[in-house]
């Protein structure tokens, strides 16, 4: 009696660990660890076996849109939203699949897909209201878009009242997104600031007022911001990443940047923060500062995750790793 106790509880103690594993390892889970090679496969088996399965297809068009292959991102997206047509969320991630694919298109390639990015943020505020991201979006597109397009400040305005009910700190940014665009910084600036009032100074509000700085080269206002950033409150862990890039960008404070980055990794990494994007990050931060080894070691980490990753090919290249 027992070795059959025993044996059942080895047995049952196996299933409960093959169970966590295959939690573990579940699309979402292998995207919130920037493991985008895995994900992709995984999520190609699961579309193999069910090829009616429109929550992985609109997985699948996440992580193609999180290693910037943009056709296959479509593709997968235009599946999703033919499967289920009525999910917020499908037509906000095909809209910004759109959106990037237009981004590196030609012009009449560009006005076309532009117009398919209206429809799908339009269509996503459409089926739900009170989707804050599918608003923001929309609202992005309208105050970017030319008007032959559907572009136009007064409907991103529009979207900014809708959104003050829901969410205020996104309204605020979206008025300061205007204002910058009509070269009104102080009244940007004011916004900005509301918005980090709105979200009581935690991170992602500072995050706005970094990257206000960078584009307003106020350099001692930005390392400001930084430091501000870093000490608040971290409700979006990618938000560390976010300001790294900022860094980066402006060619600032490099040794932050890669603490920055280095503190992300060390942590809790999540799917708009890939873990291999941070890296490919990373490796650029140690190319600048001349450290050609620890480059070519980050962009190596990155490509073990996400091998089509092109920024960390090409880094990797470049630093002959």
């Amino acid at each position: 009696m027992k070795r059959i106790r025993w044996f059942q509880f080895f047995a049952a103690a196996v299933l409960l660990s093959s169970a966590r594993l295959a939690v573990a390892e579940s699309p979402e889970s292998l995207l919130a660890e920037g493991k985008a090679d895995a994900a992709i496969a995984a999520l190609t088996q699961r579309i193999a076996a069910s090829p009616n399965d429109a929550e992985a297809q609109t997985l699948l068009c996440r992580a193609y849109y999180s290693i910037q292959d943009w056709d296959h991102s479509i593709a997968a997206g235009e599946k999703a939203v033919q499967l289920a047509p009525n999910k917020s969320n499908y037509h906000l991630w095909l809209g910004r699949a759109y959106g990037e694919k237009a981004d590196s298109s030609s012009f009449f390639t560009a006005a076309g897909l532009a117009r398919k990015v209206r429809t799908s943020f339009e269509r996503a505020v459409e089926l739900d209201g009170s989707n804050v991201a599918a608003r923001s979006d929309l609202a992005e597109f309208y105050s970017e878009a030319p008007g032959i397009v559907g572009g136009g400040v007064d409907k991103a305005r529009a979207q900014a009242d809708a959104l003050m009910k829901i969410a205020p700190a996104k309204a605020h940014w979206v008025l300061g997104r205007l204002a910058e665009k009509n070269k009104d910084n102080t009244t940007a600036e004011r916004e900005y600031q509301a918005a980090l009032d709105a979200r009581h100074a935690d991170a992602d509000g500072w995050l706005d007022m970094v990257i206000f700085y960078r584009k307003a080269g106020r350099m001692n206002d930005l390392d400001n911001a930084i430091k501000k950033l870093g000490a608040a409150p971290l409700s979006s862990p990618e938000v560390l990443m976010d300001a790294a890039a900022n860094l980066l960008r402006a060619n600032h404070s490099l040794p932050q940047a890669a603490e920055l980055l280095k503190r992300y990794l060390s942590g809790k990494t999540v799917e708009d923060g890939p873990a291999f994007k941070a890296h490919s990050l990373l490796g650029q931060v140690y190319e600048k500062q001349g450290d050609q080894k620890a480059a070519a070691a980050e962009f190596r980490a990155a490509l073990a995750l996400a091998s089509g990753f092109r920024p960390a090919r090409e880094g990797l290249k470049r630093t002959g790793g």
